[in-house]
């Protein structure tokens, strides 16, 4: 059904968009992963490097994956160690050095949760070790470093690394990619993207010494702040979706609120341009969480916003009024109405409601036992890296930041 000016009717646009959608969910797309299932009935047998928050996440996650078992936890903050003990049962080998635990023969692949500038060195002792590698993002904790590793990992084509960005494996973001690979959406030239917190992004420190430590996101010797940490999720998922990565990336940030003595930005907002005119604009900031995490995806026919574990549609309603213009009776003007919000359903490769973590765990295990590369692989982690090193380079310099390699301009 279309209006007077030839344009799909709101109305009409919900009602079939719904129809589609439950379609679509009925009969998903084929996952470029799935449920890991043993061959041999053993579980891989898993070293945890990195204990604190993140990685004693992760061991959360593995008490209910049966096809990965924890054997052993490595951290050099004592607190942090006795946790991630405690979560495997007690059943789990302690080491303070990760190099003896690279050195355990009953360790077959090892998940690195480190600060991000360990991220680099661990991942290339543990390829030296034998181990299988899941590399929590950011990849590295430079430009130089991304390349190098991607380099590196040739030398072991018999080994798995994967990268931590666990949300190409959520099956919501692959009912989007369908959606927009059918048109629905029309034209996609705009993503914007935002990670909000409100809050000073800070972990309790058990004695002071440990501050750099534990608070490493605070500090530019350990990592890349915001960018790193929480917009290359978004980045990631963009440069997925768009299949390709920025051209150039212009940012502006600043320490504007938390002035705590933190050297990494409390706020940052990035624009970056991709191929054929697309534009992403990205956004963290720590003093206000409206909206918190949020991904828009315009085109000219509708709208996807996305937030943490749901999205909906949005059609384009246009229609053309008479009015007053510039003092002038019955002239025509043209405006534009978002239209109402058609939830996106999407169906789990295993029917269960499980963290994004866990199916990218799976699919560690699936690549190990098949020698299959994983969705997020080196390359993918690169350019995901590269974007949001780029990103703070800009702001840093205030000056348009170049995708490595291509002439300026």
């Amino acid at each position: 059904m279309k209006d007077n000016n030839g344009l799909v009717s709101r109305r009409h646009f919900i009602a079939s968009s719904s129809l589609m959608l439950a379609g679509m969910a009925a009969f998903p797309a084929e996952l470029p992963f799935g449920s890991y299932r043993s061959v041999s009935g053993e579980s891989i047998r898993l070293g945890i490097i990195g204990v604190g928050s993140r990685g004693s996440g992760i061991a959360n996650i593995l008490r209910n994956l049966p096809a990965l078992e924890v054997v052993a936890c490595c951290d050099i903050i004592s607190e942090h160690l006795q946790h991630g003990l405690d979560i495997t049962g007690g059943t789990a080998t302690a080491y303070s050095d990760y190099r003896r635990l690279l050195d355990d023969r009953s360790v077959q692949a090892v998940i690195i949760a480190l600060p991000e500038h360990l991220h680099y060195p661990v991942a290339c002792a543990a390829l030296d070790a034998g181990k299988h590698v899941y590399l929590e993002k950011t990849m590295a904790h430079s430009i130089e470093e991304a390349d190098d590793l991607a380099r590196f990992v040739k030398n072991y084509p018999q080994l798995v690394l994967q990268v931590g960005h666990q949300y190409r494996y959520f099956a919501l973001y692959h009912k989007i990619a369908e959606i927009m690979e059918r048109g629905w959406l029309g034209e996609v030239l705009q993503y914007e993207c935002q990670y909000h917190r409100n809050s000073d992004w800070r972990r309790p420190v058990p004695r002071p010494e440990l501050e750099r430590q534990i608070n490493w996101r605070m500090y530019k010797e350990y990592s890349g702040g915001l960018m790193t940490e929480l917009c290359s999720h978004q980045v990631d998922i963009v440069n997925w979706l768009t299949g390709s990565h920025p051209l150039r990336v212009t940012a502006i940030g600043g320490i504007d609120y938390w002035k705590d003595g933190r050297e990494t930005y409390d706020n940052i907002r990035a624009l970056y341009e991709y191929p054929d005119g697309v534009k992403a604009s990205v956004s963290s900031i720590l003093s206000n969480a409206y909206k918190g995490y949020s991904l828009r995806i315009l085109g000219t026919k509708a709208t996807i916003e996305v937030q943490q574990s749901k999205a909906f549609i949005y059609g384009e309603s246009v229609k053309k009024e008479l009015t007053t213009v510039d003092g002038v009776t019955g002239a025509t003007a043209e405006s534009w109405g978002q239209g109402e919000a058609v939830p996106i359903d999407f169906v789990t490769p295993d029917g269960e409601n499980r963290d994004p973590t866990a199916y990218a765990l799976l699919d560690f295990a699936a690549c190990i036992q098949t020698g299959k590369k994983p969705f997020s692989n080196v390359e993918t982690g690169r350019e995901s890296a590269i974007a949001v090193h780029l990103a703070n380079k800009a702001a840093d310099t205030g000056a348009f930041q170049q995708w490595p390699g291509l002439p300026e301009g």
